[in-house]
Parts: C-alpha cells; structure tokens; sequence
C-alpha cells in the first residue's frame, strides 16, 4: 500500500510536467490542522463538508485553497482514504457471501476509483476554489491518464478475492466508454460485472436520481448491492443504497 501510495503521488507529478506551473502554488503549511482565518476555520469547514452539514456549494472558500490543496497533495487525504478502504474492507470480510454471484459492490469513478487530481492541482483549477471549467474538464477526460486511488484500488483487489462482483456507476457520459475502459484497465481495475455510464438522454438528470435510478435496475436483475462506496453524498444518498454504505474523501467539489 505504501508503494501504492508513492506511485499515486509520483503519477500526479509526472502528469503535470512539461507545462509551467502546472501545480497550483501554495503557501508553505505545515500538517493538515487547518490554520485559523477571521471568518472561517478551514478543517472546520472541511469536515462539515464532508459530513453533508454544508450542501450546494459551488467552490471551496478562496481563503481555504491553501488549506485543500495541502490536504489533498498531502499523507493526510491518502490517510482518509485508507480509513474508509479499511472499514469497507473489514464490513466485507465479515459477510458470508452466498456462491450464486450475485453479490455486488457498486463503486464510483471519479475521485473514488481514479484520481483527477492532477486536473485539479493546476492553478486555474486551485483545487476546487475556482470556477469549474467543463471544457478543460472534457479535455482532460479524454486523455483517460487519471491515477487510481491507491487505497481503492487495493480494496477492489481485496473484494475481488472475497468473492464480489464490482459494478460502476459514473456520471461519466457514455461516449466516454472506450476511454473510461482503457483508463480504468491501465489503472489497474481489470475486471468489472457492469459499467454504467450517463446516456444522452439522461443529461438533465440529478446525479442522486440517476444512480439510484441505475441501483434500482441492478436489484430488478436480482443483484444484492452488498457495498457501495464514494465521494459525493448523491453516491450513497436517494434510494436503494445498499447494505452499507461508505464514504471517500473529497473537499474539491459539491454534486448534488
């Protein structure tokens, strides 16, 4: 895992060479306690983030860009996902899975199973405290270069072991298919039951709407959705959730 964790880091460096300043400059900072500004305490706001007391915001505070980007780059962001890795892990584990291969566990991709960090750590991105841009957005998609999370990655593997079948469910547009393929494959999640991606004409639908509209169609197929795990709240929120659910770090981005 360590190693894992290495490589991560070392991938998103060596993907966002050659271009200048292509890691978003930050303030020199020390651990991932969260300095105090007037107004606003940053951990503070991180974690009521990441415990849905705050929703429908649109960019992290400018006065915590520093702070998100710290964490993010940071042992203490790679720390979290291993926390929710190990306790997914340890819930797994503790199911006796019946041998009919029905037994799934639904994942998200972006910032769960890949890593759009090296998109995010440019400074026009700043870690989520700038506006979103969806065409750059769309152009880094279409490189299907993103990192896996190491701690996801090797939950996958452990899952895969224990006999579960791994289904994904993005919001990514199906006509990211062969893309999204290739990248997951090259990231090291070689094998799936299902990969759901957004049709055209679901667009305009919310993302908690969508996937618990697409959960609820793995339970028509009489699939158990034994786990699920991401990092937006409309991941694990709406309808047909599963029997746990759990919950990967991400301070950058609000999807509702």
């Amino acid at each position: 895992m360590k190693v894992l964790s290495l490589f991560f880091f070392a991938t998103i460096i060596a993907t966002c060479q050659g271009i200048p300043h292509q890691i978003h400059l930050l303030r020199p900072h020390a651990g991932s306690s969260g300095h105090r500004i007037p107004g606003i305490d940053c951990l503070s706001w991180r974690l009521a983030v990441e415990t849905n007391n705050i929703r429908e915001w649109d960019l992290v505070p400018l006065a915590c860009e520093n702070y998100v980007g710290h964490y993010m780059l940071g042992g203490q962001y790679r720390r979290d996902c291993q926390a929710a890795a190990n306790s997914a892990y340890n819930y797994a584990k503790s199911i006796n899975l019946p041998k009919d291969g029905r037994s799934i566990w639904v994942f998200d991709i972006d910032e769960t199973a890949l890593s759009n960090l090296p998109y995010y750590a440019q400074p026009d991105n700043a870690f989520g405290a700038k506006e979103y841009n969806e065409t750059t957005f769309q152009i880094w998609e279409k490189k299907g270069i993103a990192p896996p999370v190491p701690a996801i990655l090797d939950l996958y593997k452990k899952l895969l072991r224990l006999g579960y079948k791994i289904v994904f469910i993005s919001g990514k547009s199906e006509s990211l298919r062969a893309i999204t393929t290739k990248n997951l494959k090259n990231a090291g999640y070689t094998t799936w039951e299902k990969l759901i991606l957004k049709q055209t004409s679901e667009s305009g639908t919310t993302a908690l709407a969508y996937k618990s509209k697409k959960r609820k169609e793995l339970e028509a197929l009489r699939y158990r959705i034994v786990g699920n795990i991401g990092d937006q709240w409309s991941d694990l929120l709406g309808t047909h959730v599963g029997n746990r659910t759990f919950k990967v770090p991400d301070p950058m981005f609000y999807i509702g």
